[in-house]
């Protein structure tokens, strides 16, 4: 007797990070004003600062092989492998007040900051039982 396999469709994974509307304009602007074309917006996470991780935020020359692909609002961002778990439901805002313009960088997974906004901690997302 022979038993049948079908595949189940695979219900869409959320995206890792997000741009608001403010960041996507930004970011557009930005990669529009490059001096080469870029496959995308390089997002990640490295050790540094004195509350042990910074932001990474850099124009991306090409996509790595094991980097995870985000589009969001016409906008490609690029997120190494070892990044994923400390960015997932994060979302990246471009705020603009009298005595600055940043990016913000909106992580539930961000336990602390230091004083200067220059680093923060982050905590691995947890796992999410279906």
């Amino acid at each position: 007797m022979e038993t049948a396999i079908t595949a189940r469709p695979r219900r869409p994974r959320p995206k890792v990070v997000t741009l608001t509307d403010a960041a996507a304009a930004r970011v557009k602007e930005i990669m529009a004003r490059a001096d080469k074309p870029y496959a995308g917006l390089r997002v990640g996470v490295k050790n540094g600062g004195c509350a042990g991780s910074e932001y990474i935020f850099e124009y991306a020359a090409e996509k790595a092989p094991l980097d995870e692909v985000v589009e969001d609002k016409d906008v490609t961002i690029l997120i190494d492998a070892k990044a994923v778990l400390f960015l997932i439901g994060t979302e990246i805002d471009y705020e603009t007040t009298k005595l600055s313009s940043k990016f913000v960088f909106n992580n539930p997974n961000e336990t602390d900051a230091c004083g200067c906004g220059e680093s923060v901690t982050i905590q691995p997302a947890a796992e999410v039982q279906d």
